[in-house]
């Protein structure tokens, strides 16, 4: 049966951010992943997760400019200052949060941008986080992103971020698969998981085409579920997706299933 953790920057947004975790907590799960903590201390974060009785699995190094688009940090050559000083401001909320994973978000191509010069620098700035991160005791995700949700974003693409971190070769650089983005991208998701799992480190899920959770488009998640665990994979799969009108509650009939319920 897979290990369900939820990602509380999509549900339980009826509660105020820090408010999310006990509501997580009181809907059966016992792991969380968020995007950007960054609005709160980490203290204020960490209290949370510990009084809720959560693990924090994963979350994201800082966006940069995110009213102006941008979208990470790690393949923009002219921030990369700027993206070293957010990958250790990421650091610091690992350490305080006791989170094993970190997602270094690649970024949105400028316009003009020299995709050549781009991974060049993605590359370099990975394989000195990878290096850091080490240090930390830290894992690494990267995760390519449909151009649909986010126009011109740089990793676009499966075969590519594994040839990337196959070229880095550092053994805490690790995959992202996250089956809504896959089957926009690539289609043939379970088959694809099957050949990228000995890269994965995480599991997200969502229903493309509006982001939905199991059971509400166009992927079969029961049998996807099936061909996790057939597969053994035993890392976090976790809920990214949106609820809709109806909220998370209503959102999450069907997780009872697989013997996650309300305490």
């Amino acid at each position: 049966m897979p290990r369900f953790a939820v990602n509380l920057s999509f549900l339980f947004q009826e509660d105020p951010f820090l408010d999310r975790f006990a509501a997580a907590a009181a809907q059966g799960f016992e792991a969380v992943e968020f995007t950007f903590p960054y609005d709160f201390s980490p203290a204020a974060v960490a209290a949370a997760a510990r009084d809720a009785g959560l693990q924090v699995v994963l979350f994201n190094t800082p966006p940069g400019d995110y009213a102006a688009g941008e979208r990470g940090l790690a393949a923009l050559p002219a921030r990369r200052q700027d993206f070293r000083a957010a990958m250790m401001r990421a650091f610091d909320y690992a350490e305080a949060l006791a989170c094993p994973r970190i997602h270094v978000i690649a970024g949105v191509e400028p316009a003009g941008a020299d995709r050549r010069a781009m991974r060049a620098c993605y590359l370099d700035n990975l394989a000195w986080a990878a290096e850091q991160a080490s240090g930390f005791g830290r894992l690494l995700l990267i995760e390519p992103i449909n151009r649909r949700d986010i126009p011109g974003f740089y990793l676009h693409d499966y075969d590519e971020a594994q040839r990337i971190i196959e070229e880095i070769g550092a053994p805490n650089l690790r995959l992202q698969f996250d089956f809504y983005h896959a089957q926009i991208i690539h289609g043939d998701v379970t088959k694809r998981f099957e050949r990228q799992l000995p890269w994965s480190a995480h599991v997200q899920i969502a229903n493309p085409p509006d982001r939905r959770g199991p059971g509400d488009g166009e992927l079969d998640y029961r049998f996807i579920f099936d061909r996790i665990d057939a597969l053994g994979y035993d890392g976090w799969v976790s809920c990214e997706y949106r609820a809709g009108e109806a909220g998370t509650v209503a959102s999450l009939g069907w997780i009872r299933d697989y013997g996650i319920r309300p305490r």
